[in-house]
């Protein structure tokens, strides 16, 4: 811990700043974090994003940017696109995605049109503000019906979400959580999904280490699309990142960049 309490430039230059900055690594280090979206980043993570990664633009792809001076980040991406393959077996990674909001913002864009029926996990029941909430762009631009958990159990209603699909037809079905303790079945969503025709979004924010780790089952065998965090279980810095099929690589980077952001974090 000494060497996050080094903030000798810090204090020079502001020095209200650096003791505030003191002050929440004590709360952090004398009291316990019950929040699910929250951890505790890594040393080496800490130390890299305080790096002159973070002089650096670089709107664009690895070898197609738009800026000059782009090659040590290229191969910087690189690598994070091929670490985020491998460890999920997934077909294609984008690493850009600022946020889990903006990496879902990107897959509605590139999938979905203003106004589509899209099915999700109710917020009130474990779901998440991007999975349709009317006061989030999801719910403002995309029609959501919600499906929950059975009231006696508290396990995900797989039979009234097959049940609303049916009625409904949705475009998109979204599986994933932000506050479901259990096991998530992908291979029944994808079921439900073929028999309506619809795509999957697996949203595995707050799971995606225990995936990682094998303790959950993969979804990317059976989504079209999965979104993530990379801090939370997975332990990173604050960003997120798209896996998909190669068939859809195109599409879900041209929503990323230029669609939905112009640069990535480079520190990050």
């Amino acid at each position: 811990m000494s060497f996050l309490r080094k903030l000798d430039l810090v204090e020079k230059v502001d020095p209200e700043i650096a003791k505030l900055v003191l002050k929440e690594l004590d709360r952090q280090s004398y009291g316990i974090n019950l929040i699910a979206s929250e951890n505790y980043a890594d040393e080496a993570v800490i130390q890299v994003q305080a790096t002159v990664l973070t002089n650096k633009y670089a709107e664009g792809y690895p070898g197609r940017r738009y800026y000059s001076g782009c090659e040590v980040y290229d191969e910087i991406e690189r690598i994070a696109v091929e670490r985020a393959k491998c460890l999920f077996n997934a077909e294609h990674a984008n690493v850009q995605p600022h946020s889990g909001s903006q990496a879902n913002l990107a897959v509605y864009l590139a999938f979905l049109k203003p106004g589509d029926t899209v099915l999700a996990m109710d917020l009130a029941h474990g779901g998440h503000l991007t999975h349709g909430s009317p006061i989030n762009f999801s719910g403002v631009f995309y029609k959501f019906v919600h499906y929950g958990v059975d009231r006696t159990t508290e396990l995900i209603d797989y039979d009234q979400v097959e049940k609303l699909a049916l009625e409904h037809r949705p475009r998109m079905i979204v599986a994933g959580a932000s506050a479901y303790p259990r096991e998530i079945d992908f291979k029944r969503f994808r079921e439900i999904c073929d028999k309506v025709g619809a795509y999957l979004m697996v949203d595995m924010a707050h799971i995606a280490g225990l995936i990682a780790a094998g303790l959950h089952m993969n979804p990317v065998p059976y989504a079209d699309f999965v979104t993530s965090t990379t801090q939370k279980t997975l332990k990173g810095p604050r960003g997120g990142f798209i896996l998909c099929r190669k068939e859809y690589a195109e599409a879900i980077d041209r929503a990323v960049f230029p669609g939905t952001q112009s640069g990535p974090l480079m520190h990050i």
